[in-house]
């Protein structure tokens, strides 16, 4: 069976995504309406400023199947829960960054509001055919890879987080299986690697999604900054290949109670990334700075459970993936927040 015909039991369900109005929520939120399913996006509006969301993620508060809410909202989450055949839990504060100079707001919504969302779905086990916990590679810990040592995580290695958001996600892969561990229950968890990819866009103080970084710098005329020289590897996976994976795995009957990486099996340097994107930026310099403690010297997702249990391999390559997103900068530029453009002007 082919992908699509698998997808077709999407076709008038009705999906939960919590996390709705994010990169990766919104994606997932389109990709159902394209299916002819009924999705339900919930989520804070916090984020972002209020013209990124309509205008660069394509969601708005007035559509009517989205939901402007905090999922610690315990009322708020058993209604869509008990509206909804399948949940897919993306919410979450997943900002490494911000996730260690705050850790209470990190527990509240990545533990508590996690909590809330799995104790609906355990009051609902009756009519939900499945949750899907959106976790982390950041569980496996720091790695130790390179470009061309070909380290990878498998599902199977030991897990040592080593950050607060590390820490928050294997909470919620474990409080997943607890909860959810009646005859009723269905779940799967879902291991996202680097993910990368037109609309994403960064945020202040943070050094996460260095595809995007790269590019706006380039964009604006500021420097790449490699940090270590930039050998650090991560294995990049485009958000549409993310979405596809993320439903195959709610539709799937063998990934019931599984848990499976999300990555491309192929690891590239933030090196490889910086000269991808001084193709389309050939005047773009590169500063190479001093690598910060505790910064993951990386490896690749072992893709092997994902392929044996999905039937599926990821469409979207990296060289192909970065000049996407570079060719929907320079046609969407009113993406690239107001507050960098505002440091490029100082700085020049």
């Amino acid at each position: 069976m082919n992908t699509r015909d698998r997808f077709a039991a999407l076709s008038g369900a009705t999906v939960m995504v919590s996390g709705g109005f994010g990169l990766v929520g919104s994606r997932i939120v389109h990709r159902l309406r394209a299916l002819g399913a009924k999705p339900l996006a919930v989520g804070r509006l916090d984020a972002y400023g209020s013209r990124v969301y309509s205008r660069v993620f394509g969601i708005s508060p007035g559509d009517p199947d989205v939901v402007a809410g905090d999922i610690t909202d315990a009322a708020l989450m058993d209604d869509l829960v008990s509206r909804s055949d399948y949940v897919i839990h993306a919410a979450a504060l997943a900002d490494v960054a911000e996730c260690t100079r705050n850790p209470s707001a990190a527990l509240e919504a990545n533990i508590r509001g996690t909590q809330t969302v799995l104790d609906a779905a355990a009051r609902h086990s009756g009519t939900l055919r499945r949750l899907i916990f959106v976790s982390s590679a950041s569980v496996y810990g720091l790695g130790h890879g390179s470009a061309n040592a070909g380290a990878r995580f498998s599902e199977e290695d030991a897990l040592t987080p080593g950050s607060v958001y590390a820490n928050t996600k294997l909470w919620g892969e474990h409080q997943s299986a607890l909860v959810l561990s009646g005859g009723y229950d269905s779940y799967a968890i879902v291991r996202y690697f680097s993910v990368y990819g037109q609309p994403q866009v960064v945020k202040e103080n943070s050094h996460s999604w260095v595809v995007a970084w790269f590019a706006m710098r380039a964009a604006l005329g500021l420097p790449l900054h490699l940090n270590g020289g930039g050998r650090q590897v991560r294995d990049f996976v485009h958000v549409d290949d993310i979405a596809d994976a993320t439903l195959l795995s709610a539709v799937t009957a063998r990934a019931h109670r599984t848990t499976l990486n999300v990555g491309t099996g192929r690891a590239t340097s933030i090196r490889q990334i910086a000269d991808l994107v001084r193709r389309h930026h050939p005047g773009a310099r590169i500063i190479e700075t001093p690598r910060p403690p505790g910064d993951p010297l990386g490896a690749c997702a072992d893709t092997t459970r994902m392929h044996q249990v999905l039937q599926w391999v990821p469409r979207v390559g990296i060289e192909d993936g970065v000049s996407r997103y570079l060719e929907w900068l320079q046609r969407t530029p009113q993406a690239i927040p107001a507050w960098l453009r505002t440091k490029a002007s100082a700085l020049q």
